[in-house]
């Protein structure tokens, strides 16, 4: 499975989202104290962008109906959103390039 880099460590304040396409995937990328998560940026209740909802710890809230995802796993932990986010291996290099792991 192949790396892709997606952007700086700097672009990623902690407490913060940043948003990623790669290869027509839309992926949300979240800082938690240095430690980072990505999954899909996309809503699986209904068509939001994650990114553009509130980040309380490391619950992902969506903008339109506020269903609640652990960004760690991608778990949906409330309703409306019954099914989980598809989650990504990310790393930091040493240069502080951040790269996401991408199924083939």
């Amino acid at each position: 499975m192949p790396w892709h880099p997606v952007c700086n460590i700097a672009d990623i304040a902690p407490g913060n989202c940043f948003r990623a396409e790669v290869d027509d995937e839309d992926i949300v990328l979240v800082n938690l104290d240095g430690d980072l998560y990505a999954c899909a940026n996309i809503c699986t209740h209904d068509y939001a962008v994650l990114h553009e909802g509130e980040l309380e710890g490391e619950e992902l809230i969506c903008p339109l109906h506020l269903a609640r995802f652990d960004v760690r796993t991608g778990e949906a932990l409330c309703a409306p959103a019954y099914e989980a986010l598809k989650t990504y291996p990310v790393r930091l290099l040493d240069d502080g390039k951040v790269e996401l792991e991408l199924d083939d």
